[in-house]
């Protein structure tokens, strides 16, 4: 981990921290750790555009194409891999709320650590998405007041540690336990109906 991340930890698990210092140093921290696996990514893709370039020479490139597909495979492999548990560990935890940030905050206080737009906002409070796993990941709103990209994956350092915990959950969990996520009243199913209950005269 860089001294930026641990100093950022340190900051978080004082006792006394606030709530919105914890938020603000959790996205520092999960931004860094996305950028770092930006970095990897991209460093791995320029060495498989290079292995694609030669195979316009096969059959004489076969093993140069293997070594620099491996090398792409291989490249800073152990910082991936420790990057990657890292920010999926953020992600189950702000999947859960697991330190109560939402409640401590209010919603509004939260969207605006967030950088959600008011309109968004708006939108958010009539889906009922007001939780921080609904705002960040759900909705994916995070940093929606100047957002650029509307790519599927993109997003915010939150909702990319989110997605990676789902990621993790949908992998490992068995097929038959996995709840339907487009049930009624489910994550990505229709919105339950209200209940109506009839009022005496």
């Amino acid at each position: 981990m860089t001294s930026l991340i641990i100093r950022m930890c340190n900051i978080a698990i004082k006792p006394n921290t606030s709530a919105a210092t914890r938020l603000i140093t959790t996205r520092r921290i999960c931004r860094d750790i996305a950028q770092r696996l930006d970095s990897i990514h991209s460093e791995r893709r320029a060495m498989r555009r290079e292995a694609g370039k030669l195979k316009a020479f096969m059959p004489f490139t076969r093993q140069a194409i293997t070594d620099l597909e491996q090398q792409a495979k291989e490249h800073r492999e152990d910082e991936h891999s420790g990057a990657r548990r890292v920010l999926t560990g953020f992600g189950q935890s702000l999947m859960f709320d697991r330190e109560g940030l939402a409640d401590a905050l209010g919603f509004d206080r939260m969207c605006d650590l967030l950088s959600v737009n008011p309109v968004h906002r708006q939108q958010a409070h009539k889906d009922g998405d007001t939780s921080l796993r609904g705002v960040a990941y759900l909705s994916q709103l995070e940093d929606s007041a100047d957002r650029q990209s509307e790519v599927w994956g993109d997003g915010g350092p939150l909702y990319r540690a989110c997605q990676l915990a789902m990621m993790k959950f949908i992998r490992e969990t068995p097929s038959h336990l996995l709840p339907d996520p487009f049930a009624p009243g489910a994550v990505f199913g229709p919105k339950s109906p209200p209940t109506l209950s009839i009022v005496g005269k």
